[in-house]
Order: structure tokens, then C-alpha cells, then sequence
């Protein structure tokens, strides 16, 4: 459907369109609103943390609120911020990479971003409910076990239900790789953003199994009076650690591979130059998730495992520095002697550099085991982690936008508010987190509430919550530049960046079916190979002909809703059994949604070659 056409269509019918789209492109808008949203929201959560201790003794907010303030911000930022951003830049980009017309399952992936919504909306739906988790983002046991409130359990209950969605969306992915590649497009011929998604969604496949159990044993042990980790009662308190990081170390990475996967299309892009030692990129990459695996236990040096158990996990966490390190010099030798521009999505890569640089070196500090017991629980941990995750995920979520939304909504970011920014987080960034080292070291401990005055702690802390704003700011005006780009922007060609890969091939935004006939693809960076050739366009790998496309569909919608509706029940049956009806109704739902999926067969539709020929017209 045309542009055109959607304008004239009121609101009502572009909301159903969304909410029944199983569009990659669209699920990919849906995911970066989505993903937006929380984004703001665990922004505002990190700003009341840092006006509470702007000062000593501070009482901008209690002690109690406080908790819940930390445990939801660093919840949000990870599972509903951070992860769906990424998602949602891998639904828009990935299939087009190679030369895809959508993902392997469409209803799958409709069907994963309303799990993670529905999920998101639950937890949420605990701050007007009595109070939000207040057990930290990481929830140890006993602390989470015993909590009072039913905070923890909305933090259950949103995390297993969006938790769902990732996992499939995660074996989507990879499906859609190994089966869908654009003819010519062998597993070496794939763009680097391509690669990091398929080995992320690998490890999305092997990490979040460990976390649903660890869920599933917290909500019996809640709900329904078991004892895993029960100590009193023959269970285990350490054993939710072991899962819980099983599963977080490689959040980690999960988080961290996408972006290294843009910034290796941003900086040969706009050097002008090949992605430098591609082959030895893919193998760090692999190796990276390999040993992501391995290292969990650096977050339990100060558990007791003993000092063979220490130094294993200390060596392992130091190894992961290799091949990180291979990829930063290849992002510094693809730069060497390259006619590079600098614009805004360059910026956000270049900041990376040094930023992530000194989180993966307090990361060796952090992985000394001995030096460890001092560093722990500290707000040297807090700096560090931020470095890393800010510093690296959050510096690359912006370099992709800022690099893709000409591709995704057909008009280019303003680049004078995209610089300034920049420029406003970097200087932010850096003076909220780099003093926190410091503050560790001097002894400030993590998730305190208040610190007392005459401990050399005031300036650290004061100049820290500064820095926050100017983040904030910066964000507001991401804001500003989006609503004044829809309005005024540059309408973007198919190719505003002299790219190098396939989805500046066609048409921005793409049409709905993506490529008219699948591309042939004669080498590494296969629209560039086109270019050197003379060529304007790519050679098709097979004639015009009718294209099948998928029906759309609301199930997704209602059997993430079902599963909503049956969370409420999960946490309420403990104070009344009448909630027992929302188990079953919830369950219901969501029940019959399969059962009609099931049971009615939908075998989509044709684009007919006629229809394509007039469109080329």
C-alpha cells in the first residue's frame, strides 16, 4: 500500500493495521516504540536515583520507594529497554540484509513483541498495585523470596511472559538466516550487522531457558509454597545466582553483539572502506558468545566458591578482552587511511570507542578475583557496568538509528540536532559515570539510599546527578528531532549514504514485499561489488513473478493479552481464590487463540506479476 493511501485511511484503521501487522518492518516500528517507551520511563527512574543523592542525607524520596526506584530501572533498561531497541533494529534490517522478503515466521514475530508488551505493561502495572519489586534488577534470594509486597512477583510474572517473546524471536532469527539467504549470499558474504544477529540469536536460544527456570522456581517458591531456595527448609539461596547469571553474563552479550554488528556497517560506511580483517571479526564474534558462557561466576567471587573456582572464572572473564580487542584495532585499521565523514551516526560510533575501551579495562580490574573483594557491591561495579552498557549498547542503539531511519521511515534525522545530542550525552555520559569509580573506591557502597556528609563522597555524587541531566536532556532532544524530521525532514533516497549492502538496494522505506525479485549477490558487500562493476541496481536471481506474502492477524495480540490476564491471577490466587477465575479465563484466552490458529489453515496471499509490472510503472 502506498504512502499515499495510508495518510487517507483515519486512525482507527491504521491502529488495527498495527496491532495485526505481521510485517517485519512494522513489528520493527512497533518494537522501537515500544522499546522507546521504556527507554523514557527507566530514564526518569535513573533521575529520581540521582536527585536523591545530589546531597547527603537526602529525603527526596523514602528509603522503601528508593529500592523499587534502583530494582525498576535496571529491569527496564535491560529487559524492556535496551533488548527490544535491538530487536526492533534486527527486524528492520537483518532480512533486507539478505535479500529477504520477511522473517522465516511472521506470525512468530508478532506473536514475540506482543509477549514482550504484554510483559512489560504487567511489571509496570505493579507500581499502581502496592509497590514494584524491590529486590534489585538481579532479585537474590532470600531477599526476592520473602519480599512483602507482591512487587516480585509482578517482576516473575513480566519477566517469564516477555521473556517468551525474546526466545522466539531469537529462533526466528536464526531460522530466518540459515534458511532465507538471498541466492549467492553464503554464511562469509553476510553483513557483520547479519552476523552478530544470528550469533546473539544463538545465544538468546541458549541463555533464556536458564532464566525461566530460575523464574518458574521463584514463582512456586512464592506462590505456591515450595522451598527451592529456601535454606530453612533443605533449599538453596545460591543456586538462584548460578541461574540467574547462566543467564545475565550472556544478556550481556546479548546486548552488546547487535550494536558491535552496527558499528561494523556505520564505520565502513562512512570511512569509505571495506570493514577491515571481516573473516577474523565473524571468528571474535564467536568466540565472544563462546566464552560469554563461561564467566558467570565472576559476579559470586565474594560467594565462597572456593580459590580453584576463582581462578578459573577470573582467567575465563580475562579472555573475553582477546578477541574484544581484535575488534576494536579492526574498527580503528578500517578508519586508517579512509576518506571518513563525520555526521551523526559517525559521532555516536566514534564516542564508542573510548567509552566501551574503559568499561572492558575496569572489566579485567573487576575480573582479578582478589581485587574483587574490594570492588564488589561498590559503585565502581555500578561505573563499570554502565561503561559497558551505555558506553557500548546504548552509544550503538543511537548510532543505528540515526544510520537506518532514512531506510525504516523514508526521511533523515536532522543533523545539526543529531550532533548536538551527541555531543550533550557524551559529556553527560562521562561526567556521571567516570567520578562513580572513584566514589567505589573511596568505599560507597551500591543501592544505598542516602551517604552521610564529611566522607568525600558529596562532589563525587553531586557532579554524578549533573551529568545525569544532560542525558536527559540529550534525550529529549532524540525526541524533538524525530517529531521535527516527520514534519519537516529531508526525504531520503534510496541509497542517502553510499551504502555498501543490500537494504540500500531499494526504496526508502521498502515496499511491503521488500525485494520485487530476489537479489544475486556476487561478494562481500554485494551492492558495492554492483557499484565498482558500473552497475546501478543489483542483477535479479530469478524472473518477476507472483510474490506469496503472509495474512495479517490479531491472535498474536489476544493470546499475549490471554497470558496477561492470566499473570494477574498468578499473583493474586495467594491472597483470594476468586483470582483463580483470571487463571482460567486468561488461560483461556490465550488457549483458544492457539486452538484457532491451529485448526484454521491460512495460506496467505499473492502479489500478482501484473500488479508488480504496474507498480514499476
Amino acid at each position: 500500500m502506498s504512502i499515499a493511501a495510508a495518510q487517507k485511511r483515519g486512525f482507527g484503521a491504521f491502529l488495527w493495521d498495527y496491532l495485526t501487522t505481521v510485517d517485519h518492518k512494522k513489528i520493527a516500528h512497533l518494537y522501537l516504540v515500544g522499546g522507546g517507551f521504556f527507554f523514557i520511563l527507566g530514564g526518569l527512574e535513573a533521575l529520581f536515583i540521582r536527585i536523591q543523592l545530589i546531597a547527603p542525607e537526602n529525603d527526596f524520596i523514602s528509603a522503601g520507594l528508593y529500592n523499587e526506584m534502583f530494582t525498576m530501572h535496571g529491569t527496564t533498561m535491560i529487559f524492556l529497554a535496551a533488548m527490544p531497541l535491538l530487536l526492533g533494529l534486527m527486524n528492520a534490517v537483518m532480512p533486507l540484509q539478505i535479500g529477504a522478503r520477511d522473517v522465516a515466521f511472521p506470525f512468530l514475530n508478532s506473536l514475540g513483541f506482543w509477549l514482550f508488551m504484554f510483559g512489560g505493561i504487567l511489571l509496570n502495572c505493579s507500581w499502581f498495585l502496592g509497590g514494584a519489586p524491590d529486590a534489585g534488577w538481579t532479585a537474590y534470594t532470600p531477599l526476592s523470596a520473602v519480599s512483602p509486597t507482591h512487587g516480585v512477583d509482578f517482576y516473575v510474572l513480566g519477566l517469564q511472559i516477555s521473556g517468551a517473546g525474546t526466545l522466539m524471536g531469537g529462533i526466528n532469527f536464526l531460522v530466518t538466516i540459515v534458511t532465507m539467504r538471498a541466492p549467492g549470499m553464503t554464511y562469509m558474504r553476510m553483513p557483520m550487522f547479519t552476523w552478530t544477529t544470528f550469533v546473539t540469536s544463538t545465544l538468546i536460544l541458549f541463555a533464556f531457558p536458564a532464566l525461566t527456570v530460575g523464574l518458574f522456581l521463584l514463582m512456586f517458591d512464592r506462590m505456591f509454597g515450595s522451598a527451592f531456595f529456601d535454606v530453612a527448609l533443605g533449599g538453596n539461596s545460591i543456586i538462584w545466582q548460578h541461574l540467574f547469571w547462566i543467564f545475565a553474563h550472556p544478556e550481556v552479550y546479548i546486548l552488546i553483539l547487535p550494536v558491535f554488528g552496527v558499528f561494523s556497517e556505520v564505520i565502513p560506511t562512512f570511512s569509505k572502506k571495506r570493514l577491515f580483517g571481516y573473516t577474523s571479526m565473524v571468528f571474535a564474534t564467536m568466540l565472544i558468545a563462546f566464552l560469554g558462557f563461561m564467566v558467570w561466576a565472576h559476579h559470586m567471587f565474594t560467594v565462597g566458591l572456593g580459590p580453584v573456582a576463582n581462578a578459573i572464572f577470573a582467567i575465563a572473564t580475562m579472555a573475553i578482552a582477546v578477541p574484544t580487542g581484535i575488534k576494536i584495532f579492526n574498527w580503528l585499521a578500517t578508519m586508517w587511511g579512509g576518506s571518513i565523514t563525520i555526521n551523526s551516526a559517525m559521532l555516536w560510533s566514534l564516542g564508542f570507542i573510548p567509552s566501551f575501551t574503559i568499561g572492558g579495562m575496569t572489566g579485567i580490574m573487576l575480573a582479578s578475583a582478589v581485587a574483587d573483594y574490594q570492588y564488589h557491591d561498590s559503585y565502581f561495579v555500578v561505573a563499570h557496568f554502565h561503561y559497558v552498557i551505555v558506553g557500548g549498547v546504548v552509544f550503538g542503539i543511537f548510532a543505528g538509528l540515526h544510520y537506518w531511519w532514512p531506510k525504516m521511515f523514508g526521511r533523515i534525522l536532522n543533523e545539526k540536532l543529531g550532533k548536538i545530542g551527541f555531543w550533550l550525552f557524551f559529556i553527560g555520559f562521562h561526567l556521571t559515570f567516570f567520578i562513580q569509580h572513584f566514589l567505589g573506591l573511596m568505599g560507597m557502597p551500591r543501592r544505598y539510599w542516602v551517604f552521610l556528609e564529611d566522607q568525600g563522597l558529596d562532589t563525587g555524587n553531586f557532579v554524578s546527578t549533573i551529568g545525569t541531566f544532560l542525558m536527559a536532556i540529550s534525550a529529549t532532544i532524540f525526541l524533538i528531532n524525530i517529531i521535527y524530521t516527520s514534519v519537516k525532514g529531508e526525504k531520503a533516497s534510496a541509497d542517502p549514504f553510499d551504502g555498501r549492502s543490500l537494504e540500500w538496494a531499494i526504496s526508502s522505506p521498502p515496499p511491503y514485499y521488500n525485494f520485487k525479485q530476489l537479489p544475486l549477490v556476487r561478494g562481500l558487500d554485494p551492492l558495492w561489488v554492483e557499484k565498482m562493476d558500473g552497475k546501478d541496481n543489483l542483477a535479479p536471481a530469478e524472473p518477476l513473478g507472483d510474490i506469496h506474502m503472509p495474512n495479517s492477524s490479531i491472535l498474536p495480540f489476544t493470546m499475549s493479552f490471554g497470558f496477561f490476564v492470566a499473570g494477574f491471577g498468578f499473583i493474586y490466587q495467594t491472597d483470594h481464590q476468586a483470582w483463580n477465575l483470571a487463571i482460567f479465563i486468561g488461560m483461556g484466552i490465550a488457549l483458544g487463540s492457539m486452538l484457532m490458529r491451529s485448526l484454521k489453515d491460512d495460506h496467505g496471499y499473492h502479489i500478482s506479476k501484473a500488479e508488480l509490472e504496474r507498480e514499476a510503472d
